[in-house]
């Protein structure tokens, strides 16, 4: 296999550990970063590259140890930048957990289990078929506004900014001349 077949393979895993990852198949990520992983020089500044994204799926798919253990060997790479990046993800991993409340957190519902032919479930979408108005809730229905009993009387408010933009207008002649 010739240097530019393992740099096409190599492109092509890291590229697809990355797209795993973004999608949230972590276990798969970890899987295509490993491979790209061991086909790079791991001194080069893309080696460096693949373990910090390495490093990051690891931390997703639930493997900490691996994951500190690999960003041990990050923030002694010969890369700066990289050996920078791994220095601060050292930093999170090793970071004590914070302890959370429940009433700290949003319960986010199981939309798993809806039927897509109930109508019910789709209010909002256009796949719905019938245009007709829902009627709406009660207690969100606007209230009629009193115009008798709002303040109309003039405040001259309009005529003090009138007059100190003058001012200011003026000033700024008589400073232009002198």
């Amino acid at each position: 296999m010739s240097s530019e077949d393992n740099l096409e393979i190599l492109q092509a895993e890291y590229q697809s550990g990355k797209t795993a990852f973004e999608r949230g198949e972590y276990r798969k990520s970890v899987k295509h970063l490993e491979t790209a992983n061991t086909l790079s020089n791991p001194q080069s500044r893309l080696g460096g590259e693949i373990q910090t994204w390495l490093v990051t799926a690891y931390e997703a798919a639930g493997q900490r140890s691996e994951a500190i253990a690999l960003c041990k060997q990050i923030t002694r790479h010969p890369d700066y930048t990289t050996r920078k990046q791994g220095k601060r993800l050292l930093y999170i991993l090793e970071a004590p957990k914070l302890k959370t409340r429940p009433e700290w957190l949003t319960q986010i519902p199981d939309l798993t289990e809806l039927a897509e032919s109930d109508p019910q479930d789709r209010r909002g979408s256009s796949l719905g078929g019938s245009s007709s108005k829902q009627p709406e809730k009660p207690g969100f229905q606007l209230e009629p506004i009193d115009l008798s009993q709002a303040n109309t009387r003039d405040n001259r408010f309009i005529w003090v900014a009138l007059g100190a933009a003058g001012l200011a207008l003026l000033s700024l002649i008589w400073l232009a001349q002198g």
